[in-house]
């Protein structure tokens, strides 16, 4: 955030080996604003409808942690870079608004190892650039939480100022928990559960909070405010230490920074710069497209799909959106999950895939060929009308071929032709069986239905007759 160190991968690069004098607060030297930081903060304040400060101030937050080497972390209280903003989240009750009180830079800390006999630190993270977004106290379930934290992700995804990848530590929730009497307006004692890095950890926390307050205020004890860290092994949290106040941090405004003056025409060049969000995109997808809300709510979820889909419509005009829609969310999300990857990290093309859908949609491929087709041009990144060439996977769709292979059965199979005659129907789909396996599996299944269909009311109509 102050300094000119990388932000490396945690788990790919080694122990403090990008850290320089400043971000380890070595004597004697000065923080210098990341421009970059400050771009991307404006990004996050503008996508959720926050007033951007014209001029912010950084402050010290004075504090001694062993992976806080100055002795205070730089971040900002009083006059915080946004503020009075909003996030619209999709709660059991239906669409809410959930309050954002404030949006703020600071730096991050260095992160502690505990060993047997001793705890290590690395540096690596400390000074990074952490953007705090505090919502209002206006989340009343865990549903609603799961809801706000789940779309808060997806919108700093969509505007590309974070991977998104919790386990990596690129996203923590801090959830602060109070209970109060039923009818009442005053919330009770506050405790903050720290650094929850998955959607599953914090519910889980949560939930365990919220029973432990109640039990204990049922109980006739008093909620102590405590900063409490969440064990996930043994399903409980426990005590870090007091929750301090605002004062307790002694904050002071930064002497080695300026005030940050924001100009109002960069802010709206911020602004213009904005992708399409995400719950406008998901309205688009309904109201232009005519797709159903949940799948268009699926279809915005990440910004790379959403473009995939897009991308692949475009090439396959005529297959209609919910075909292409229904193949995305469907065998694409599948192979993406058995590969563990992400769309932008396979080699299957949105044109690669509208080839499929055309070719699936007009008889060429048979459904099962085509997702055979699907699955070896996003292992392979092959064209897939040279894949149908070369393997020999377009379906056969000629009348009087099918007729050929349908006749062929039929002789060959005399006694099942005898059962279907005399009154058993059911044989009639394992006749389709065998003419769907004489052709290799890719004779186009309607056509033979129909061909196998006219050859036994032929029969049928032969055996009335006098």
């Amino acid at each position: 955030m102050f300094c000119a160190c990388p932000v490396v991968d945690p788990a790919s690069a080694g122990p403090n080996t990008a850290v320089c004098e400043v971000c380890t607060g070595m004597p004697g030297t000065l923080p210098v604003i990341n421009e970059r930081a400050i771009e991307f903060a404006l990004r996050a304040a503008l996508a959720l409808h926050c007033q951007v400060a014209p001029t912010s101030l950084f402050a010290r937050k004075n504090y001694f942690y062993p992976d806080l080497p100055k002795g205070f972390q730089i971040s900002q209280y009083e006059m915080p870079l946004a503020a009075g903003g909003w996030l619209e989240i999709e709660a059991p009750g239906g669409a809410k608004r959930v309050a954002i009180r404030r949006v703020h830079l600071e730096e991050d800390t260095g992160k502690l190892f505990h060993r047997a006999a001793a705890s290590l630190v690395d540096f690596n993270r400390s000074g990074v650039p952490l953007l705090e977004v505090v919502s209002e106290p206006e989340l009343f379930s865990i549903e609603e939480v799961k809801a706000y934290a789940t779309a808060l992700r997806t919108l700093l995804r969509y505007i590309g100022i974070t991977s998104g990848d919790m386990e990596k530590g690129a996203i923590r929730f801090e959830a602060n928990v109070s209970l109060r009497p039923a009818g009442s307006s005053a919330l009770g004692t506050r405790t903050e559960i720290k650094n929850l890095n998955s959607f599953r950890s914090m519910l889980r926390a949560l939930a365990y909070e919220m029973e432990r307050h109640r039990a204990l205020l049922a109980a006739g004890g008093r909620v102590a405010q405590e900063t409490l860290r969440w064990n996930e092994a043994r399903g409980l949290t426990y005590p870090e230490r007091g929750k301090e106040e605002a004062d307790d941090y002694r904050y002071f405004p930064e002497p080695d920074l300026p005030p940050l003056a924001i100009d109002s025409a960069w802010a709206e060049r911020v602004r213009t710069s904005l992708p399409e969000l995400p719950w406008a995109r998901r309205s688009r997808f309904v109201t232009e497209y005519g797709l159903p809300a949940h799948a268009a709510a699926v279809l915005t979820t990440d910004r790379q799909i959403a473009d995939f889909f897009e991308a692949a419509l475009a090439a396959a005009p005529g297959a209609g959106p919910e075909k292409v829609a229904h193949w995305v969310t469907g065998e694409v999300f599948s192979l993406l999950n058995l590969a563990a990857i992400d769309i932008q990290d396979s080699r299957l093309s949105p044109e690669a895939l509208a080839q499929i859908v055309a070719l699936a949609g007009d008889g060429r491929l048979s459904v099962a060929s085509a997702k055979e087709v699907l699955g070896e041009v996003f292992r392979t990144g092959e064209a897939p009308q040279t894949l149908v060439e070369r393997r020999g996977l377009a379906q056969l769709s000629d009348r009087e071929e099918i007729e050929r292979r349908v006749d062929e059965v039929l002789a060959a199979h005399p006694a099942q032709v005898e059962q279907y005659l005399a009154g058993k129907p059911p044989i009639a789909e394992w006749l389709f069986g065998q003419v769907m396996r004489a052709a290799g599996g890719r004779a186009n299944p309607a056509v033979v239905r129909a061909a196998l269909s006219a050859r036994l009311r032929a029969l049928e109509e032969s055996r009335r007759r006098p």
